[in-house]
C-alpha cells in the first residue's frame, strides 16, 4: 500500500503537479493545524499552511509516505491547475436527479462547445474531475455550484485527490491520461466574469450608495484580499462588521455587499464555504448593532 500510494504521489510530482498527504483511507490533509504547529522545519519561520507546503521534491515524497498508507494530495493552485468536479447527486436524491456530468454536457451544449478532451480522473463517489492547465495572468479561487449543480472547480486555495487514492467509497482511478487541455476560453470567460462584477459592484451608477458607502466596500474588499495568512479571516470578519451598518442605514445591498466580501475572501485563499459563514456572521452581528443611522 505504502508503495503504491508513493508512486502516485511521485507521479503527479514528476507532472509538475505539488503534492500533500492526506489522512490514509480519507482525503483530509494529514498535515498539522496552526493550534498545534511546532514551529520547526517547514514552519520554523512561522507556520505555513497546506497549499504553501505542497511539494514536487521527490526526497520529502519518499520521506513523507515512507512510514504509513498517505492518500495523495494535488495542490491546484502552486500546479498551475484548474479542475472541474463533476459531482454524483446524495445518495437520497430522487432517481432522475442529473449528475454533475449531465449538467456539465448541457452547459457545453448551451455554450455551442464540445465537451472537452482533457485528462479525467474517476472520483470515489462515481464522480468525474477534469484536469485543465490554468490560464496565465488570472488567479481563479475555488467555486462551489457556480458553473451549475454538482460543479464545482478547484484552483487556487483547493486541492484534489490524486488517481491511486483509496477511501472506503472507493478508489480514484485515471479514466483519460491525456495531458490536461488548456482551461477553454469560454469556461475562463463564465468563472472571470463573475469575479469582474463583484469586483465593480461598487460603482455608483449601479447601486444606490453613497460615495462614502462605495469607498468603504472598495477599501474592505481590498484589505481582505491583501491580507496575510494566519489574518484572512480576522480581516474578513472586521470588513463584514465595518460594513454592516451600510446595509442597516440602507446605503447599500445586502446581497452587493456579500458578493464582494464572498469575492475577496476567496482571492485571499479562504474556502467558499468559510467566507459564507464569516460574512454572515459579520454582517448580522453589525446589522442589529446599526439599526439607525448616529447623527453627525
Amino acid at each position: 500500500m505504502n508503495r503504491h500510494l508513493l508512486f502516485a504521489a511521485l507521479d503527479a510530482a514528476e507532472r509538475g503537479w505539488a503534492v500533500l498527504p492526506l489522512r490514509p483511507g480519507d482525503k483530509r490533509p494529514a498535515l498539522h493545524g496552526e493550534d498545534v504547529c511546532p514551529g520547526i522545519g517547514d514552519c520554523a519561520g512561522g507556520h505555513r499552511k497546506w497549499e504553501e507546503r505542497a511539494t514536487i521534491d521527490p526526497d520529502r515524497i519518499r520521506r513523507a509516505w515512507g512510514d504509513l498508507p498517505f492518500n495523495v494530495g494535488i495542490a491546484t493552485g502552486p500546479s498551475d491547475l484548474v479542475v472541474v468536479d463533476l459531482d454524483m447527486p446524495k445518495r437520497k436524491s430522487s432517481t432522475d436527479t442529473p449528475n454533475g456530468v449531465t449538467t456539465f454536457t448541457a452547459l457545453c451544449e448551451r455554450a455551442g462547445q464540445a465537451v472537452p478532451t482533457t485528462r479525467a480522473v474517476r472520483t470515489a463517489s462515481g464522480g468525474v474531475h477534469l484536469y485543465f492547465t490554468a490560464p496565465p495572468g488570472v488567479r481563479l479561487g475555488n467555486t462551489a455550484g457556480r458553473l451549475g449543480k454538482r460543479i464545482d472547480t478547484r484552483a487556487w486555495g483547493g486541492y484534489v485527490v490524486a488517481p491511486g487514492s483509496l477511501t472506503p467509497t472507493g478508489a480514484y482511478a485515471v479514466l483519460n491520461d491525456a495531458p490536461p487541455a488548456p482551461l477553454p476560453d469560454w469556461l475562463r470567460d463564465r468563472l472571470t466574469a463573475r469575479q469582474a462584477s463583484r469586483a465593480l459592484m461598487a460603482a455608483p451608477s449601479a447601486v444606490r450608495a453613497s460615495r462614502y458607502a462605495a469607498a468603504a466596500l472598495n477599501a474592505e474588499t481590498a484589505s481582505v484580499r491583501q491580507a496575510p495568512e494566519g489574518e484572512r479571516n480576522a480581516t474578513l470578519l472586521r470588513a463584514a462588521r465595518a460594513l454592516g451598518r451600510f446595509i442597516a442605514w440602507g446605503d447599500l445591498p445586502r446581497e452587493q455587499v456579500e458578493e464582494a466580501l464572498q469575492w475577496a475572501g476567496e482571492q485571499a485563499g479562504l474556502s467558499p464555504r468559510s467566507c459564507e459563514a464569516t460574512i454572515r456572521s459579520g454582517l448580522n452581528w453589525s446589522i442589529a448593532r446599526n439599526g439607525q443611522r448616529r447623527a453627525a
